[in-house]
């Protein structure tokens, strides 16, 4: 392989700390672990291929995040959703002193409901609750991945908080009949 390295480091010191993020992020778009892992392949082949392209001094991570949703767009994978991906079974949001078989079921449950909603909301609305609470990234950095501007990513984010909280709301009065 050849060594990409600029004045700002080789591809492989750039996007494999990446690796695991984007593997989650694919795995939620995808819904599908093999599908996820097709979808990240073939984002850092493309990443490698169009790294002299990349542009010292913006941001890496929006880069190959962009390049993920691009491909998934473009993909057959993209076009349908089919299958669910379960979450850690590990976390809890209850203190580990405290766990019951009743309040470890009650999170579970929640975890489910969450789950559901987001699965139920249409992708780009999906996409952008993903990147932005579960990856944790900026509205920049959203915008940056999407090619949106900061504008569009934060009434998109509201409106897809809308959506989920509709959905959630209906799910759990459907719970209580």
């Amino acid at each position: 392989m050849a060594d990409y390295a600029g004045d700002f480091g080789s591809f492989e010191d750039l996007a494999m700390p990446h690796f695991v993020r984007l593997y989650n992020f694919a795995c939620w778009l995808t819904h599908d672990s093999v599908a996820a892992e097709d979808l990240v392949q073939e984002t850092y082949m493309k990443a490698l291929r169009g790294f002299s392209s990349f542009q010292q001094g913006t941001n890496f991570r929006a880069w190959m995040y962009r390049i993920l949703r691009n491909t998934f767009l473009t993909s057959q994978t993209g076009l349908k959703a089919a299958a669910t991906t379960d979450l850690d079974d590990e976390r809890s949001p209850e203190p580990a002193d405290e766990l019951t078989p009743e309040s470890i079921l009650l999170a579970r449950m929640e975890m489910e409901t969450i789950q559901q909603a987001l699965e139920a909301l249409p992708v780009h609305f999906r996409e952008i609750i993903l990147l932005c609470d579960l990856e944790e990234m900026s509205y920049q950095e959203i915008g940056q991945a999407l090619g949106i501007p900061a504008g569009t990513v934060m009434s998109r984010l509201s409106r897809a908080r809308k959506a989920m909280r509709t959905l959630l709301i209906a799910r759990m009065e459907g719970a209580r009949q």
